[in-house]
């Protein structure tokens, strides 16, 4: 397998490599050197271009592939969602048939427990889910449960957490990635 191929296997394995080369934010050279690609026999083979040897100099090579890389990428853009939040205390197990949310055995219902739900409802997806989740990582806020369908997202929370997580659930839905990206 090529340097080059190497290296976008490697940054698709890291998701937030890829989202950075796409908003155009990554030090190449630190990027690299987190890869830690190295240089593998086949990667000299019929190398004939300007770009730096990758046995004399495997990171500055990773850098020029991740440059060539970034190039080849969608522009990253955030149109943000149209979505309400609003918070649900008092989630517990309960009924499936009143559940807001349910995952195998485990229904969670409104009026039965301690944690708390933040229910987004409006142009949401698994995209928006995926930046929500980030966004309360980034937060500290520790995630239960959480699932998206149709249009409501739902993410569960220890109640004490319930206003940092909204918080943290509107300006994520605020900046979430265009659809399709």
């Amino acid at each position: 397998m090529s340097l080059a191929s190497r290296t976008r296997e490697a940054v698709r394995s890291h998701p937030f490599l890829y989202d950075g080369l796409r908003a155009g934010v990554v030090n190449y050279t630190a990027a690299a050197r987190f890869l830690d690609l190295g240089a593998d026999d086949q990667d000299t083979v019929g190398q004939e271009s300007d770009e730096p040897s990758v046995a004399d100099a495997p990171e500055e090579a990773v850098v020029a592939a991740l440059r060539r890389y970034a190039e080849d990428l969608p522009e990253y853009e955030s149109d943000g969602t149209s979505a309400r939040v609003s918070m649900e205390s008092g989630l517990g197990d309960g009924d499936p048939a009143d559940a807001l949310l349910t995952v195998g055995d485990t229904a969670l219902v409104p009026g039965g427990g301690q944690l708390t739900g933040i229910l987004a409802t409006g142009d949401v997806d698994a995209t928006a889910l995926a930046h929500v989740l980030t966004h309360l990582r980034a937060e500290d806020v520790a995630v239960t449960a959480a699932g998206v369908g149709g249009d409501a997202l739902l993410v569960v929370v220890e109640r004490r957490a319930g206003a940092d997580a909204v918080r943290a659930v509107e300006a994520a839905l605020e900046t979430t990635p265009a659809t399709g990206d």
